[in-house]
């Protein structure tokens, strides 16, 4: 072989070398890294939260919360079993867990970010089959839940997880803690609630100042958590959606209630402050869009309940592809003859 061909050889094979290794090295510069948004203030949504523990008629504005409470333990009735060991995430005020009765949870840990909130916890009713429930608090970050590996039967929220910045971490570790074949269960706001004031505070604020400001926090779209369940690892999951539409004097009212219920804003972009002029056209606005007849002002809230199930082989699964052996064309033929 001469020398030249050598060389050549050599050459090729150094920069062949070298090209592996910057690949290398742009691949990994270039793999997608999950990033947590930090949309909300958590410090601040505790502050919000806790301000109304001082309020002694606070148990004036659970009205909303009560409703979905209800709600979401109708669709826990509805699976005919006997959970053991349940997680309530996000408890609050232990709405939802003032609903369940002992044939139904057995054991429950009610987890929440304020020490106060938890104190506030409404104690069971005996008449009502609940005295049998053994409970457990924790105060602990709802973002940050800990727990054993397979170690619940059941995990449910109640309007909490609208606050949480990092859900698909929340959510993986649902899936940890669950047990095969366990649901997780959870209601929370979606787009589209309180659209009316949103509308109003923005429409308001670009005449009187010349551009808005996000005053209504960001909701959910009902696909994106589909898909987000889905993508955790959950299975056979199902959304539903419902709508509360509740009217008030004004919005003024509305306003003073949200801050009750501690679901005032708390995104980081958000405006501290509003211009009295602006919320009195605000007002003015709301009345005139969307104002009932007899001069009272509607606000639809409107909530998103899902459930997801840890997988597991006894599970039902779709049949494969090919397997039918009956034509969606013939169909009409099929109920015939079953008539």
């Amino acid at each position: 072989m001469s020398i030249s061909l050598i060389n050549t050889l050599q050459i090729t094979q150094r920069n062949s070398k070298h090209f592996h290794r910057y690949f290398s090295i742009s691949r990994k510069a270039f793999q997608r890294q999950e990033t947590i948004p930090n949309i909300f203030d958590r410090e601040t949504k505790l502050k919000q939260r806790e301000r109304t523990c001082l309020d002694p008629e606070y148990k004036v504005y659970s009205y909303v919360h009560e409703r979905v409470a209800q709600s979401l333990v109708d669709r826990i009735f509805d699976i005919k079993r006997t959970f053991h060991s349940a997680l309530d995430l996000g408890c609050g005020r232990g709405l939802t867990a003032s609903e369940l009765t002992s044939d139904v949870i057995k054991r429950l840990t009610m987890i929440d970010s304020s020490a106060r909130i938890l104190n506030q916890i409404r104690p069971p009713v005996d008449e009502n089959g609940h005295n049998g429930i053994e409970i457990s608090k924790q105060h602990l970050d709802e973002e940050q839940i800990l727990g054993d590996e397979n170690s619940f039967d059941l995990v449910y929220s109640c309007l909490s997880l609208h606050w949480i910045n990092d859900l698909p971490g929340v959510f993986r570790r649902v899936l940890n803690v669950l047990k095969n074949d366990a649901p997780f269960i959870g209601a929370m706001f979606s787009s589209d609630t309180l659209y009316e004031l949103r509308v109003s505070l923005q429409l308001a604020e670009t005449e009187r100042e010349g551009g808005f400001s996000p005053h209504i926090s960001p909701f959910v779209e009902p696909p994106d958590i589909g898909s987000l369940l889905q993508r955790t690892g959950f299975n056979i999951v199902t959304l539903d959606l419902d709508e509360i539409h509740i009217d008030y004097p004004s919005m003024f009212e509305l306003m003073f209630d949200l801050k009750g219920m501690g679901e005032n804003n708390c995104s980081r972009n958000r405006r501290l402050t509003l211009k009295r002029e602006t919320l009195q056209a605000a007002q003015a606005i709301y009345q005139n869009m969307y104002g009932n007849q007899d001069g009272s002002i509607p606000a639809t809230y409107r909530i998103l309940y899902f459930i997801g199930w840890k997988p597991d082989p006894s599970q039902k699964s779709p049949a494969k592809r090919g397997s039918a052996n009956v034509s969606f064309k013939d169909i009409d033929k099929v109920l015939s003859v079953k008539k």
